[in-house]
Order: C-alpha cells, then structure tokens, then sequence
C-alpha cells in the first residue's frame, strides 16, 4: 500500500498572490468575517467563508479547478483554515502569509453572505444555542454534509443518512480524513420500510428536503427535551427561475408547524430568505 502524501500548505506572500490572481490561477477563499470582509474589504472574486464554518468546506468547496488560496486579516485564521483544507483532501491549498494587512492590491467592498455560498443554513446557525451540549445528532438527507461536518468537527457526534451511495462514500472518507465522530450511512428515507430507533436522537436536522410522510417517525426518533431544525423550500419558490417547482416538495404556508406536532415550536420564519422562499422551525420534544 502506497503511503499518503503529508499533509502540505504552502505559504505566499502577498506579491506572489497578485501575480496568481492577477493570471487567474488560483481561487480567493477568505475566511474573515462578513463585516470585516465588507468594510475592510475583500479581493476581488474571493468567497467569503468565516473560520468558524470552515468545516462546510470540505462539502461545499469544489476540490477541482485551480488552488485555493486563502486569506484573512493577518495571516492566522487563514493558515488554520488552510491546515484544515488541506487536511480534508485538497490536493492544493496557498495561505497568504500577513493578510489583507498586507494588501495592496485592489480590493471590493461589495457584501458577502456565507449563508448564500458555501457556508452552512443560517437557520442552523442562528439556532445553535438551543443544540443540546452533547448528545447523537441525526442529519435527513445531509448531500454533501456540510452540516454533518460543521456539527461533527463541533465535537457532536453525527448521524448523516442520504440515498446517494456516491455521496455517503465520500463524505465518511473526508470525516474519517479529519479525524470527526460521524457515521454516514445509505439510507433512502422514502423507502416504505424505513424505520428509524425511537428517541436516538437529541437533534435532528432536515434542510432543503420534504417527505410529509416521514415526520410521525421524526417526532418519535427525538429524546425528550431534544430538538428538530427543519428548513426548505415553499410553494412561492416555484415561481422562481431556480429550485424545485414540483408541489410534493414545497411547503404550503403554515404547513411545517403542522407537520412537526406535537413538537412545541420554539422559533419559526417564513419568506424570503438568502434569496430563497423557504419555511423553517425550531420545535422541541
């Protein structure tokens, strides 16, 4: 067996990086905060994911395509994030040694929305609070796994269940790669047969994915005290050049605070979100 190559960030310094951008040879991912990425501002094209989500990376970031090159204010967040990326499997990763400090370069300070990109749902973010300590976290068809990720590199171990044998293949190898306490397993929920162990799960998470006939079993799957933060598109999505458009998959309005009963609604939004109709509760068991 062919041993792996080590694990290799190779630092730049800022001239280096304008010659890079400057040929289009890398790609700009910067992990400073969205106020930071606005006011202090960003180089042109970079994507902005904080350090703090660079967990979804390893789900969201293409790992094709040119290097990445990341950035913050001073160099420090970056070669964290850099590490981490690196580490996951990007097969090259640059880190810009002094940061934006040392920019001078051009710069936009045009918003960024990580929520938008690759970060993870807002809806997770916003509600973390109420995520138990500990406890088993079971994440509906998780993708890719950026909230598996996000939540398993957060110390909670995940749960992720998805129909895609592909994609439940890769995402246990990244998890196994860095090292997470997560379990992806082949699980197509809309099998008549599926069942899934009454109170396992102190959290359960389900975004941008509907199957009404699932929820009696969700309710039974969570713990007493447990939580659910469930998210996805309405039927005023459908009226939008992107997303789904077929009505078994879209929220009619009011209609995710029903299916989630006897669940107690802790937090709810509904509208225009990110650019997306969607519906979204915190309910509690």
């Amino acid at each position: 067996m062919t041993a792996e190559a080590p694990v290799t960030v190779q630092n730049i310094d800022p001239v280096q990086a304008l010659e890079l951008i400057r040929d289009g040879a890398v790609r700009v991912l910067d992990v400073r905060t969205p106020d930071e990425f606005q006011t202090n501002g960003h180089i042109p094209g970079a994507e902005l994911l904080p350090v703090d989500l660079i967990a979804t990376a390893a789900a969201t970031l293409a790992r094709e395509g040119a290097p990445v090159l990341v950035a913050c204010e001073h160099g420090v967040r970056s070669a964290h994030a850099a590490s981490f990326l690196a580490q996951a499997g990007f097969p090259r990763v640059l880190n810009l040694v002094g940061g934006m400090s040392q920019w001078s370069g051009p710069r936009e300070h045009t918003p960024g929305d990580p929520s938008s990109g690759l970060g993870p749902s807002s809806w997770l973010v916003e509600n973390v609070d109420l995520l138990p300590r500990s406890g088993q976290v079971l994440d509906l068809a998780c993708g890719k796994g950026r909230h598996a990720l996000l939540l398993a590199g957060a110390g909670f171990p995940v749960h992720a269940v998805d129909a895609d044998e592909e994609t439940i293949r890769t995402l246990q190898a990244t998890a196994a790669r860095l090292g997470m306490e997560l379990r992806a397993e082949v699980l197509d929920l809309e099998d008549a047969g599926v069942e899934l162990p009454p109170r396992a799960y102190d959290a359960i998470l389900g975004f941008h994915y509907l199957h009404r006939p699932l929820f009696p079993a969700l309710v039974r799957a969570l713990r007493p005290g447990g939580v659910m933060l469930y998210e996805t598109f309405t039927a005023d999505q459908a009226k939008r050049a992107e997303g789904p458009s077929n009505p078994d998959f879209l929220l009619q309005p009011g209609e995710l605070e029903r299916l989630v009963r006897p669940l107690q609604v802790l937090r709810r939004r509904e509208g225009e979100f990110h650019g997306r109709m969607i519906s979204a509760v915190a309910a509690r068991c």
